[in-house]
């Protein structure tokens, strides 16, 4: 049988989306073998590179502040997010959080793929679609 771990998110990392993310569950750190969850704070003015995670489902939820999400395809779509509120982003959607508010965002971000990086598919050609 398996140990529960408890952890406390301490450490950072640099993800290729662009931004810092707090350590938290992923197979690194405690062998977790089908989801990854995480804190990502978004300072003011912090925008994501456009991105997409392969046949993995992310979950987010919103702890504090305000944030913009642009999806699809296209990055055709915008999402205004705001503490409180939780966002669904299906496999394979391109997307690209940014903040424009004054305040950091900060966010619970779990997903289908315990390898956090693995997934992450960088859409370079679709940077120039948002302005900001």
């Amino acid at each position: 049988m398996a140990d529960c771990i408890k952890l406390r998110p301490g450490g950072a990392y640099s993800g290729k989306q662009g931004f810092d993310y707090f350590e938290g569950i992923a197979a690194e750190t405690v062998g977790s073998q089908g989801l990854c969850m995480h804190l990502l704070t978004i300072p003011p003015g912090g925008r994501a590179r456009a991105h997409k995670h392969l046949s993995h489902e992310t979950a987010i939820y919103v702890i504090s502040g305000t944030a913009r999400m642009y999806w699809g395809d296209r990055l055709q779509h915008l999402m205004e997010v705001a503490a409180g509120d939780m966002i669904y982003i299906p496999p394979d959607t391109p997307h690209l959080p940014l903040n424009q508010a004054e305040l950091p965002a900060v966010a619970v971000i779990a997903r289908t793929d315990p390898n956090e990086q693995e997934s992450v598919v960088l859409l370079p050609e679709l940077e120039a679609l948002v302005a900001g």
